[in-house]
């Protein structure tokens, strides 16, 4: 059976679109811990807006959000080939390894460390391994639940637009469903994770919330621009891997089974 499946183009291509969506989140998470300055990183100084009465605000972005607007454009092209039920699939997937992964990471911080190994950087500047251990792995739950929330809520956001669009432009017009769904997308993310995280958690302003927000947006907005030609090209690759005529086939399985999703759910409710 394993045979049948490594045969099928389109099967192998889904396992890697699947392996590297889940793979990139969890790296997300893990290094979404880092803060870093956008502007300095382009040669800038700070910008120092003032939005919603908070001043002094600037492109101070976690390294996490380097990495979650490829999870966005990966929906799109699964979105696109596979259909609403695929993007879930990868979803949920993501979700439920996402979680594991911080048990396993709060596992590890309760494991008593070995005496040696807590001083055994202090000759790089670390004087305690498991504080700088825990520092990094022990992100707060209320950082947690909004991460993952926010994920799984503006994934099912960008799959429902993308075909809303999709059945008014047709095949054509690629960019404007792949690049409007995910606008919308990432700012019900950026809201999400900000709520729950620094509002619920943290007791946050919601004028420092809101500001907090738009900045973040801002660089998710400009960076779903800046990543639409990439759809086109991966797409392109897609059409040489598979074929152009398969490629014509998943696109409409992908639409037919969008279809009968939205037909199944206006029955039921």
């Amino acid at each position: 059976m394993i045979h049948n499946i490594l045969k099928d183009r389109s099967t192998k291509l889904f396992i890697f679109f699947t392996a590297f969506f889940v793979a990139n989140a969890l790296i997300a998470e893990c290094i979404g811990g880092k803060l870093f300055s956008l502007e300095q990183f382009l040669g800038f100084h700070p910008s120092n807006f003032t939005l919603f009465g908070q001043s002094g605000l600037s492109f101070n972005l976690t390294c996490g959000a380097l990495l979650w607007p490829l999870e966005f454009v990966i929906t799109d092209i699964v979105n696109e080939y596979y259909g609403p039920k695929a993007v879930r699939f990868i979803s949920f997937t993501a979700v439920a390894l996402i979680i594991y992964a911080f048990v396993a990471f709060y596992g590890s911080i309760q494991m008593p460390p070995a005496a040696f190994w807590i001083t055994s950087n202090i000759e790089s500047g670390i004087p305690n391994m498991q504080n700088a251990f825990n520092g990094i792995f022990g992100q707060g739950m209320w950082i947690i639940l909004g991460s993952v929330s926010a994920f799984l809520i503006s994934q099912l956001v960008d799959v429902t637009i993308f075909h809303k669009i999709k059945k008014i432009t047709g095949e054509k017009r690629v960019w404007i469903r792949a690049t409007g769904s995910t606008l919308v997308s990432q700012l019900v993310d950026s809201f999400i994770v900000l709520f729950i995280a620094f509002k619920i958690g943290k007791g946050w302003s919601w004028q420092l919330v809101l500001a907090i927000c738009t900045m973040n947006y801002i660089y998710k907005f400009i960076m779903a621009i800046l990543l639409t030609p990439l759809i086109y090209f991966v797409e392109k690759r897609i059409e040489k891997y598979v074929g152009k005529a398969r490629a014509i086939e998943m696109k409409a399985s992908a639409m037919k089974k969008n279809n009968a999703y939205n037909i199944k759910t206006t029955s039921s409710s």
